[in-house]
């Protein structure tokens, strides 16, 4: 069995995503073009420049206090790190993109979102971020999670 190509490039934002240190979700994505040529790659972390040890990674408290206002997610690290126009391109990513990720998604110019896991469908920033991707005609497709490749790394190896 040859590996699918779309499983193969989520393996890729599923290997991206190792590199995070959110101790609560590693989100990887992958950015390729029509040519199954890897543009970018990108996982959510702090910007270049900000010590981890330096700020907060709690989901909970006050909003200065949690991770929200100085995580990059790993959609707009993809796109910004990239030295290649993403434009028409496809973006592998691990997690459905939040609202403010569809909006550099769509200005990108990215034509395709692959993704696999839609946990916080049917909230209202899930519902407006399917609304913007869907108005710009950026095609959706959710890769079933047995079709993925399944990365893991065992302490020690």
């Amino acid at each position: 069995m040859i590996l699918p190509w779309d499983s193969y490039f989520m393996g890729l934002a599923h290997l991206s995503a190792l590199r995070s240190k959110d101790p609560n979700t590693q989100v990887g994505a992958a950015i390729v073009d029509e040519n199954h040529r890897v543009v970018s790659v990108g996982y959510n972390g702090l910007p270049r420049g900000c010590e981890d040890s330096d700020y907060p990674w709690s989901r909970e408290g006050n909003v200065l206090e949690t991770k929200y206002p100085y995580v990059v997610h790993a959609e707009l690290n993809a796109i910004l790190n990239s030295k290649w126009p993403v434009k028409d391109c496809t973006i592998y990513v691990s997690l459905f993109p939040c609202n403010e990720c569809a909006k550099a998604i769509i200005q990108s110019g990215i034509r395709r979102v692959v993704y696999e896991s839609d946990k916080y469908n049917g909230t209202e920033m899930n519902i407006a971020s399917k609304r913007m991707l869907e108005s710009a005609g950026v095609e959706l497709i959710k890769l079933p999670y047995s079709m993925s490749l399944q990365v893991e790394i065992k302490e020690g190896e």
